[in-house]
């Protein structure tokens, strides 16, 4: 599996070697409530076939229907939902507005060079001259943002989060596979010989060593996640022990909630302080009852997801001890 950016840009170069006419669609820019945030990406073929998404489905339906406008090297800026009977038309949430750059003829030089920077793990400006259509790269940071200028477009490309998997277990596969898909370049550090030999997901990275090594090596900052899911305390201990001092932006371990108090217990005697051991989240995810690995990587990734989009959820375990009290 992997980010919904990435099956656009592959989908586009793919239809181009094909013969087949393309146009490559991304959010500009966006004002009030918008489905799809800048940057939202959507291939277009020529017989209307879509991959991606820049909103909730109308516009799409009204880019298909207007595609033959589209033409030539120069791209077109397209606005919705600029007054309210746009906004009913189009289904954009109330006061919603959103522009969208239509790229007609994007060359598959262009295509291959941005998929070779982000096959390399780096994020990237492409930018866009809006006079004449050529695209330039350069470097951006994960916290950069789009950027529309009268002469320009700049979107960000490449995985703008890392994931540290300690452990490649069922959980960390499913983990690794679904991480992909939200923009996450994943890390994957096991020691044990038998689990390195078994694992499958291709994209996620091996790392060798130790697991406190491991963290340590992966500089973590605050759009780093680190999850230790081994099953075997000494690994994971080792990993949060680096880990919970770390600019990490959320560190979390598998395991009951008697495991995670004695897991607590065994951090305090080492050099980290009681703020540091309260930034454990064990056990990790949202209380949804999962059992099985695919359900406990979902309950971890719902809980992650949240985090990182600065939501604060109600425990299920506490809402419901409420409604039995």
């Amino acid at each position: 599996m992997q980010s919904l950016d990435l099956d656009v840009l592959e989908s586009a170069l793919a239809w181009q070697r094909e013969g087949r006419r393309v146009w490559l669609v991304t959010v500009t820019q966006t004002f009030g409530a918008s489905p799809r945030p800048p940057g939202s990406l959507l291939a277009m073929r020529d017989d209307g076939i879509l991959v991606g998404s820049v909103s909730g489905g109308c516009i799409e339906d009204d880019l298909v229907s207007r595609r033959q406008e589209f033409s030539g090297r120069i791209p077109w800026l397209v606005a919705y939902g600029v007054t309210s009977e746009d906004a009913r038309r189009f289904g954009l949430p109330c006061g919603g507005q959103l522009e969208v750059i239509v790229e007609p003829e994007v060359p598959a030089a262009d295509l291959e060079a941005l998929l070779a920077h982000i096959a390399g793990g780096k994020v990237v400006h492409r930018r866009v001259d809006l006079a004449t259509g050529a695209w330039s790269f350069a470097p951006a940071r994960p916290t950069d943002a789009c950027e529309r200028t009268p002469e320009r477009f700049a979107c960000i490309h490449g995985p703008r989060w890392r994931m540290l998997i300690i452990g490649a277990s069922e959980i960390a596969h499913y983990l690794a596979e679904v991480a992909a898909t939200v923009d996450f370049r994943v890390f994957v550090c096991d020691p044990r010989e038998e689990y390195r030999t078994a694992w499958r997901v291709p994209g996620a990275e091996l790392v060798e060593g130790m697991p406190d090594d491991a963290v340590v090596a992966f500089r973590p900052d605050g759009h780093s996640v680190i999850l230790a899911v081994s099953h075997d305390p000494k690994l994971d201990d080792m990993a949060l022990l680096e880990a919970l001092k770390s600019e990490a932006c959320y560190v979390g371990a598998v395991g009951s909630k008697q495991t995670s108090a004695e897991r607590r217990k065994r951090l305090a005697h080492f050099d980290l302080s009681a703020r540091e051991i309260a930034r454990l989240r064990g056990p990790v995810g949202l209380a949804i009852g999962s059992r099985t690995p695919p359900e406990i990587a979902v309950a971890i990734l719902a809980d992650l997801i949240a985090a990182r989009n600065g939501v604060v959820l109600e425990r299920m375990d506490a809402a419901a001890s409420r409604l039995t009290a």
